[in-house]
């Protein structure tokens, strides 16, 4: 991987994520995000941090980031990426853009992305109903998968 702070004349976009049981919701996200610029740069949030807002992760950091590497939208990955997103951050890795899915609340824009936001470096693109990590979880359990 190409180092994220890479200073070019490309447009260097960024999303956040969890990327755990990576499956085909995040590669759409990812998909559609690297259509607003020529660089994606992929934030990979902590197990610790999303543990906080969501769950402990399945995987683990390192596995969720060799996924997420290997998609062929994904140019640069940061691990243990920052719970909110601040302009000085976009500075530091000369990201012009921020994607994240339409699912979010604006609470949750405002806490994670407010500086950002307000800056109108933030775009929202379609999520992708139908599967989710949680879903993922849920099939497995109805399956009588266990480990």
């Amino acid at each position: 991987m190409a180092d994220c702070a890479e200073t070019s004349n490309r447009t260097n976009v960024y999303v956040d994520m969890v990327g755990d049981l990576f499956h085909p919701g995040h590669v759409a996200l990812l998909k559609a995000a690297r259509a607003f610029g020529e660089r994606l740069i992929v934030g990979v949030l902590s197990d610790e941090v999303v543990t906080e807002y969501k769950r402990r992760p399945i995987m683990t950091l390192a596995e969720r980031v060799t996924m997420i590497e290997a998609c062929r939208y994904v140019d640069a990955v940061i691990p243990n990426a920052p719970e909110r997103v601040t302009t000085e951050f976009l500075d530091d890795h000369d990201i012009a853009v921020v994607v994240h899915g339409d699912d979010i609340s604006p609470d949750a824009i405002e806490e994670v992305f407010g500086p950002v936001a307000a800056a109108g470096k933030l775009q929202l693109v379609e999520y992708t109903a139908g599967v989710s990590t949680t879903d993922l979880i849920r099939r497995c359990l109805a399956r009588g998968v266990s480990s």
